[in-house]
């Protein structure tokens, strides 16, 4: 994953480019990795809240919101941007909100008011996604369109490698047993931190915080940004007329309008099962941060290479075949889930009995769990990175910004939904599990509306894209 493989026939500036344009996902992914998914989220759903009902709620609430507010403002964002011209300004605010919210997470010590922690982490996110919305509209500057699925994917693994260093050290070196005060490798946690605190989880924030300030700097440094265009009043005010002309205008080029939809319903189901997947199998289980940890870790490794093969997958069979195929691996691997708990697999048709071998993982039930989870590491990078790849082929680096900030607005639309329908069955309910399976209607809906869309006009496709 080096710049040469990157680009071969490049010149050294523009691998540099693409080099520090990829770093940003290296820079990034810690956030969702650890905070989002596997350390923070599980502690605060399992072990921060007074139960895991009340836990997975509050969270699922907090994404809701977050998503919402993403949906408003990313396309607004993106048409201000496109008139504006540079995109690393921007970043860099971001940069700032992201950074001070994580490290305010710091104080979600067990009791701590869960509002507060939510609407931290709720502005971090939407930081994030805001970073990632300019970002992305960069892509098209800096690598023709037949490499950018490769480019792409390539990044994800780079942003998952990325994720899972992080990920070890925190389990490696932080982490430790609330019984044996000891981490996975047999020391005492680094600076004195105190499981029965939460100080392990609740340092993940400014780990993140501290990882994304150091590595986003190659961006910043390396990749090219458009130049000027005009001041930022005339710029917010043509931008939003551009962004209405945008709108409609999107419904007329039918193969972006029907992926677009599609993406707004199977993202949803892929936001909701990143974020609250981990904090599902903590409560389930009962698992430690280190098992959960270990848990992210082996989903990482799967990630990191299932984007490796991605990158050629995408550019011999095109960037909609690898996000169907994604999909499907993601509505198996929730009913795997949702169908899983301790002592049965399948809704209970398979009896796993309820010995334990004691150890890591040590029910059949958990090992069912993980086996089904392996299916989410395969599926969760390439159909984000090719979806990626899909909407960057589809159109000019002039409109990149606002039909990126739409694309944002599409994964994020009705991002509440998926949430908010976990989070409201399952304290309807009482039952994480009900909660959970709503997600399977996100992923077959949208399947079955990409299954209609076309492919871009540069893609491998047995039929012509529609403009």
């Amino acid at each position: 994953m080096t710049e040469a493989t990157v680009l071969p026939s490049a010149s050294g500036t523009q691998q540099r480019g693409v080099f520090g344009w990829m770093m940003f996902d290296w820079a990034a992914q810690p956030f969702f990795t650890v905070v989002t998914t596997f350390i923070f989220g599980p502690y605060f759903i399992s072990r921060m809240a007074s139960d895991p009902a009340t836990g997975q709620a509050a969270w699922g609430y907090g994404i809701a919101a977050g998503g919402l507010l993403i949906a408003l403002f990313s396309p607004v964002l993106g048409s201000i941007a496109d008139q504006t011209g540079p995109r690393k300004p921007w970043i860099a605010v971001f940069a700032v909100i992201k950074i001070l919210a994580l490290c305010g997470l710091w104080f979600a010590a067990p009791g701590s008011n869960l509002v507060a922690i939510v609407a931290l982490f709720t502005l971090a996110s939407i930081a994030a996604e805001f970073s990632i919305v300019f970002n992305d509209s960069m892509l098209l500057r800096i690598a023709p369109k037949a490499q950018i699925g490769r480019i792409s994917n390539l990044a994800w693994g780079l942003g998952y490698l990325g994720g899972m260093i992080v990920l070890i050290f925190i389990i490696g070196f932080l982490a430790s047993s609330p019984e044996t005060g000891k981490t996975l490798l047999g020391m005492d946690p680094l600076f004195g931190l105190d499981p029965l605190k939460g100080e392990d989880a609740r340092a993940s924030g400014p780990i993140s915080a501290l990882w994304y300030a150091v590595f986003i700097l190659p961006m910043f440094l390396f990749t090219p940004d458009s130049g000027g265009r005009r001041a930022l009043r005339g710029a917010v005010r043509d931008g939003l007329s551009e962004l209405k002309s945008t709108l409609g205008e999107v419904r007329h080029r039918s193969g972006i309008f029907r992926f677009l939809i599609a993406r707004m319903i199977y993202q949803d189901g892929v936001n909701a099962l990143l974020a609250l997947g981990g904090g599902f199998a903590a409560a389930m289980f009962s698992w430690s941060i280190t098992e959960i940890g270990l848990y992210g870790i082996l989903l990482n490794v799967i990630a990191i290479f299932s984007c490796l093969y991605a990158s050629r997958l995408d550019t011999r069979l095109g960037s909609k075949t690898v996000v169907m195929i994604s999909i499907l691996l993601l509505l198996i691997a929730t009913v795997g889930i949702v169908s899983t708990g301790p002592g049965f697999t399948l809704f209970g048709t398979w009896s796993l009995g309820h010995a334990d071998s004691g150890g890591l993982f040590g029910s059949a039930a958990e090992k069912a769990y993980i086996a089904f989870g392996l299916l989410i590491g395969i599926a969760f990078g390439p159909v984000q990175a090719s979806s990626r790849a899909y909407m960057a082929r589809s159109v000019t680096e002039d409109e990149a910004g606002r039909y990126f900030g739409i694309y944002a607005l599409a994964g994020r639309a009705t991002s509440f939904a998926a949430p908010f329908l976990v989070a409201t069955v399952t304290a309807l309910s009482g039952s994480p599990r009900l909660g959970m399976a709503t997600i399977v209607i996100f992923f077959a809906l949208g399947l079955a509306i990409l299954w209609t869309t076309p492919y871009p006009a540069d893609q491998p496709a047995r039929e012509p894209a529609s403009r």
